[in-house]
């Protein structure tokens, strides 16, 4: 496969104190992250152009898309649209996979 990255599993990236991401694989039009929360994690309100579809790996989290709140559990996905606001929270911790269409430049950069 050329333009793909299917190496192992990336170097995780402390986003703050109690949210961790790493990039699963990646191309440029497509990139897969696995983000996890310690209890209490937090993903502020941000947006971007890249279309996210979000799979619940464990936990649970409270998703906020463009002011609507809707909790999602384990097994549970989401899609998020391309320059939507929002954001999630996880009262107990837990494991998102992300796949993001294009990729996320922002996360190859050191």
């Amino acid at each position: 496969m050329s333009n793909a990255n299917t190496n192992a599993a990336g170097d995780w990236t402390q986003v703050d104190p109690k949210v961790r991401r790493r990039i699963l694989s990646h191309t440029p039009e497509m990139m897969v992250v696995e983000v996890e929360f310690a209890p209490g994690g937090y993903g502020p309100p941000h947006a971007h152009p890249h279309l996210q579809s979000t799979y619940v790996k464990s936990g649970s989290f409270d998703f906020t898309i463009e002011g609507e709140m809707r909790t999602i559990r384990e097994g549970d996905s989401i899609i998020v649209p391309s320059n939507a606001v929002h954001s999630c929270e996880s009262a107990g911790g837990g494991g998102l996979i992300d796949v993001f269409s294009p990729a996320r430049e922002d996360f190859l950069t050191p």
